[in-house]
């Protein structure tokens, strides 16, 4: 079988570039230059990293994402506490996701020029007050400000995800960032059952205010548990590397196809969580906060496919994984879609959606790393405004859908982003292959 790296541009000359400008790409035979503006990424040891302090970066990724899911099965709480109609619920995970993209494009971007292990610190820091301040919340407005404030520093996730994989050599680059996207799957995935579980047994303020704690412990255990990064190189000012995202996206065809496919994958995997405690509640199933949350231990499963495919790009199949996991991605949403007649043929979608959308999300990560390793925060920070903006409109349009026409329209939204996203992979390939 041919290997095939999925859409990575051509390597350029380097007959042009200086020696001390040339920096060994993860593709063979080619070389990546550092461009004008940008600084060296950081290197680790020629070991690579060590074994616990790769699952401290998963645990780091884990406890940090989970605040951005913490609300899924919260929301029918959250509403009657606050006077929120089933219809405007989505605008709780809503504001969580616009600031979230708002930290992706504000706050990733400052690993390539800053020490990463101290702005992963402060973040961290940060986050608790933001927690307090959600978790105490008077009014709906101080509740959206404060989910906004959590979602924006959630972004330390992907400045923890472009540290490792810095550190990384490209040989091991995949297994590494497959290794620390589990610790995001199982922070996702058991973010919803640990909050269904404080929810049911001290209400659902008491899941921000533990949390607090949490993120407080880890900002002070990375303090001398992370690595200190190599020195960056030539700074450049802070506007021009949020100008340079932009010319990113105009330049690395990878960046641009990946960025679509996670708008479209995270649209359908928010389209689903987002709205899920909605049928799972109402008669005749009614179920409680942990039941609801249960279902996220289920999709667990999804961290499954994260090392492997981490693996498979390490080995040149990129394209096939993302090809065959979208396709099971557009299965999953007929047993879904049976949620309400049946809870084991929506746990056997639930494992489905979450295998294909992890390894999607693992693969394109390690793909769009190796377009331009010192562009690293930029690129990946880039690619998840996408991911952010997809889970945004899927929360909204998916409890939207639900208040509408029920259940079977929210299945139909989750099919059709699906099948738009395998129709756009199909179309890249086409291009890349012509």
């Amino acid at each position: 079988m041919t290997r095939c790296r999925d859409d990575l541009p051509a390597p350029s000359s380097a007959a042009t570039v200086p020696a001390a400008a040339i920096r060994a790409a993860p593709v063979p035979a080619a070389a990546a230059p550092i461009r004008a503006g940008e600084s060296p990424a950081p290197t680790g040891a020629p070991g690579g990293l060590s074994r616990r302090t790769t699952l401290f970066f998963a645990v780091a990724c884990g406890v940090a994402v989970s605040n951005v899911y913490f609300a899924d099965p919260l929301l029918v709480s959250m509403g009657q506490d606050f006077g929120l109609t089933p219809g405007t619920l989505g605008l709780v995970v809503t504001a969580t996701q616009i600031g979230y993209g708002l930290g992706l494009f504000l706050l990733v971007p400052l690993g390539d020029v800053v020490n990463r292990r101290r702005l992963i610190v402060v973040q961290f820091l940060l986050m608790a007050l933001a927690l307090v301040a959600a978790g105490s919340a008077p009014a709906v407005v101080v509740l959206l400000a404060g989910m906004a404030a959590v979602g924006s520093l959630a972004v330390v996730t992907q400045s923890l995800v472009a540290f490792a994989a810095s550190l990384a050599g490209p040989a091991h680059r995949g297994r590494v960032v497959g290794l620390v996207t589990s610790g995001v799957v199982i922070g996702i995935l058991c973010a919803r059952t640990a909050s269904g579980v404080l929810a049911d047994l001290a209400g659902w303020r008491t899941v921000y205010f533990a949390s607090a704690a949490l993120a407080l412990a880890i900002g002070l255990v990375a303090h001398r548990a992370l690595p200190r990064p190599t020195p960056v190189g030539d700074q450049v000012s802070y506007f021009r590397l949020l100008a340079s995202m932009a010319e990113l996206f105009r330049t690395e065809r990878t960046f641009r196809n990946r960025a679509l496919l996670a708008l479209l994958v995270f649209g359908a995997f928010s389209t689903l969580w987002s709205c899920l405690a909605l049928p799972l509640s109402a008669p005749p199933l009614s179920l409680s906060h942990s039941a609801i949350g249960a279902f996220g231990l289920i999709g667990v499963a999804g961290a499954l496919a994260a090392v492997p495919a981490g693996r498979l790009n390490d080995r040149g199949f990129s394209r096939w994984t993302t090809g065959g996991a979208l396709v099971v991605l557009c299965v999953s949403w007929a047993p879904i879609a049976l949620a309400r007649q049946s809870l084991w043929a929506l746990a056997i979608g639930v494992v489905l959606l979450d295998l294909a959308v992890q390894a999607v999300h693992v693969t394109s990560q390690s793909l769009i790393y190796e377009v331009r390793p010192a562009a690293g925060s930029r690129l990946i920070g880039g690619y998840m405004i996408f991911y952010s903006v997809g889970s945004g409109v899927g929360a909204i349009a998916s409890t939207a859908a639900y208040a509408l026409a029920g259940w079977t329209a929210v299945s139909v939204l989750g099919a059709a982003l699906s099948l738009l996203a395998l129709w756009v992979w199909a179309t890249t390939q086409r291009v890349s292959l012509s």
